[in-house]
């Protein structure tokens, strides 16, 4: 096997490979196919360059033209490490935002009805999401991330409501961002399955809203670490 294929991700490798595509499939369960379809039609024919870093050699792209960003080497993630350990790291620390604000929003007293029940529901499987994660890294002898603290508006049900689908939306396409520079199928398994739980969230609170419910249309756009970070750094208590 030359240097370049042993650099490849482990999505081009999933894709290339029937006995790896079957082991992922049976990871990640149904619908699992047409999610690694439109992962790999969203990346394109770009491969990894750097096994350590994640970093990538820029490569011909399909879908909204957003993939070019997810391939590209993302200085945001170096702060929390190297390579799967670091993206995971990273992912973990927005999943403890998220369900910290799905709690404050939860005891806030503004939720009510349906909005209450949703949020609970949503609370429950984001932390679901930071047991997995926090598992994960501890069964490759990894400290965990800091865990960072919330403060967020929560004045009405309707900012609430709008800053829910803001945050769901913005964890979606941090997944996406990180997808084409997984190494570990496993990893790039479990990220596949939290993403598409993400973008469900933010789809429902989308209508709910009255906004589209896939408003990058029929491609999701990818985020950067650095535009992620960016983002949330408002909803961080310094």
């Amino acid at each position: 096997m030359d240097e370049s294929r042993q650099q490849d991700n482990a999505l081009r490798r999933i894709d290339d490979d029937p006995a790896s595509r079957k082991r992922f499939l049976k990871m990640v369960g149904a619908g699992g196919a047409g999610a690694l379809a439109l992962l790999v039609a969203a990346c394109g024919d770009d491969q990894q360059t750097s096994s350590n870093t994640g970093s990538s050699a820029g490569g011909s792209t399909a879908g909204s033209g957003g993939a070019a960003k997810a391939a590209k080497a993302d200085p945001g993630i170096a702060q929390f490490g190297k390579g799967d350990v670091g993206i995971a790291k990273y992912a973990l620390t927005l999943e403890y935002l998220e369900a910290d604000f799905y709690k404050q929003a939860a005891e806030s007293g503004m939720l009510k009805g349906q909005a209450l029940e949703l949020g609970k529901e949503f609370g429950d499987q984001e932390q679901q999401h930071v047991d997995a994660l926090e598992s994960m890294l501890k069964k490759l002898g990894q400290q965990l991330p800091d865990k960072p603290t919330g403060k967020f508006p929560l004045d009405s049900q309707d900012a609430i409501l709008n800053l829910a689908a803001t945050v769901e939306n913005l964890g979606a396409a941090a997944y996406l961002g990180q997808a084409a520079k997984i190494k570990d199928p496993e990893v790039l398994a479990a990220a596949l399955s939290i993403h598409t739980v993400e973008a469900r969230h933010a789809s429902a609170l989308n209508q709910a809203l009255g906004k589209p419910a896939t408003p990058d249309g029929g491609f999701a756009k990818p985020a950067s670490a650095d535009e992620v970070l960016m983002k949330v750094k408002p909803y961080i208590a310094s």
